[in-house]
């Protein structure tokens, strides 16, 4: 066994020297969308902004859950353009304490709860949305209309040992709606059994802190803990949290979302999902993801972690953040993370990765066929800037012609696999600097195959076991 140990090696590439490098190229090139082109700031292949024509484009778990046009959804997708909440079966609008009170609803669009605007505490209450479906999906998914508990215009509610069911077509279980909207809820179950119902739904800028409950959800494209449109905060600390359906992760991102100490589990679907600008941070947490291939995006990737921008404007277009510390990811199906049409950073420290995929791989970075609506084929790559510290790594990683990943070995991390750098699917152009590794002092590499760079940077020790990493100008190590 040969290795190289505290050597330095940087090279810089040209973009037609980089497909030299790659696998055999496809001939064939998708039609373009009506997206704009990237702005000059954005990273090379970065997704533009703009919808295509036709309408958005369809995440694996978009909060809404359907395709656009309202394709197996029980009303009509697109929203009123206004803020449509429905009505109400019970109304708490001043400030007040409630014990142990039940609240129910069986009519379409309307709320068993809704607090509007007042500082109410619940403690002990049951909540049962046992019928009435939504008129407009995604007015239930953007505002809480039909929602069992919603909170809105400001209003605080204190939930403890409560516990809130919904069985009704896109009834979420606990909405907190609006900037200055705030749910703190505490030694709670909430479960959900039809479609389009998620467990905790925050939405236009609210805020929800959880702790220590008991999450359920069973129909498809309902995440155990989702946010749509405008975002907002979200902060969980212990508990379980369960999700059984098609397109339904454990975790959906369009906000700012922070679990400690909990176990996530998707048992039909990826674990998690983020999109566009924004972030899930993850510490001591259990995460099990195990993905149909009946998912809405399987028929672009199966993984366990999807990181993408969907175009769709539920997000904005940005940086996606995920973080990691301690605790355990574990795929059952498909790539352990695959990231598409989006700028994001991942930060892996002290995680147990766990793929139980042994034909998968450890991480996929590529553009997609924009059949979804994710950007413009061919254009459509990620951009990774991904850093393990004190963290174990194993597995393959691959970066198409159009993506670009910088990785980052520090503390002490160890990976063994390979990086190989290969064609875009759709045949778009090359970007530069697609693979760019930085191994710390005190890491080590040990290659399992041969691999493509562009440029690496060692200054600790690889073992190569035989195998190669050819460079963008040509030169093999070995």
């Amino acid at each position: 066994m040969k290795q190289v140990s505290k050597r330095i090696v940087s090279f810089t590439c040209a973009a037609a020297l980089l497909v030299s490098l790659a696998a055999c190229s496809t001939s064939g090139t998708a039609a373009e969308d009506s997206s704009n082109p990237a702005s000059a700031s954005a990273p090379a292949g970065a997704p533009d902004g703009t919808p295509p024509d036709g309408g958005n484009g369809q995440p694996p778990e978009k909060p809404s859950g359907n395709a656009p046009g309202g394709q197996g959804g029980p009303g009509d997708f697109g929203g009123s353009g206004t803020v449509t909440q429905g009505t109400s079966a019970n109304t708490i609008d001043t400030d007040s304490t409630v014990y142990s009170t039940t609240y129910t609803s069986t009519d379409d669009d309307e709320n068993a709860l809704r607090v509007d605007g007042a500082e109410v505490t619940l403690s002990g209450v049951t909540v049962a949305k046992t019928a009435g479906k939504s008129s407009n999906t995604e007015d239930g998914d953007f505002y809480g209309q039909n929602a069992a508990l919603l909170a809105t215009n400001g209003a605080t509610v204190n939930i403890e040992k409560a516990t809130v069911t919904s069985s009704a077509q896109n009834g979420n279980g606990v909405f907190s709606y609006g900037e200055g909207t705030t749910v703190n809820i505490s030694d709670s179950t909430i479960q959900t059994s039809a479609d389009n119902s998620g467990g905790i739904q925050t939405t236009g800028g609210g805020t929800t802190n959880a702790s220590n409950l008991t999450v359920t959800t069973s129909g498809n494209s309902s995440a155990a803990i989702r946010s749509d449109r405008g975002g907002g905060t979200v902060n969980v600390d212990g508990g379980s949290y369960t999700s059984n359906g098609n397109n339904s992760p454990a975790v959906y991102s369009t906000a700012n979302i922070t679990v400690k100490n909990a176990t996530l589990t998707a048992n039909n679907s990826e674990a998690l999902v983020i999109e566009g600008e924004n972030s899930i941070t993850l510490e001591n947490c259990d995460v099990t993801g195990s993905m149909s291939d009946s998912g809405t995006s399987a028929d672009e990737n199966v993984h366990n972690v999807m990181i993408y921008q969907s175009m769709s404007g539920d997000a904005e277009v940005g940086t996606s953040s995920l973080s990691m510390t301690g605790g355990t990811l574990t795929g059952k199906r498909g790539d352990l993370f695959y990231i598409t049409n989006t700028h994001s950073i991942i930060n892996l420290s002290g995680v147990t990765l766990n793929n139980e995929d042994s034909t998968a791989n450890l991480m996929t970075i590529a553009g997609n066929s924009a059949s979804h609506g994710w950007g413009t084929a061919g254009k459509n790559g990620a951009q990774v800037e991904l850093t393990a510290d004190a963290q174990t790594l194993a597995g393959a990683i691959t970066v198409d012609s159009i993506s670009t990943l910088d990785l980052t070995l520090k503390n002490g991390s160890d990976f063994t696999g390979t990086i190989n750098i290969v064609d875009n699917a759709e045949g778009g152009t090359a970007v530069e600097n697609n693979a760019v590794v930085t191994i710390e002092s005190g890491c080590t590499w040990t290659l399992t195959g041969d691999c493509t760079l562009t440029s690496l940077t060692n200054n600790g020790t690889i073992h190569f076991n035989g195998h190669t990493i050819t460079l963008a100008d040509g030169t093999v190590l070995k």
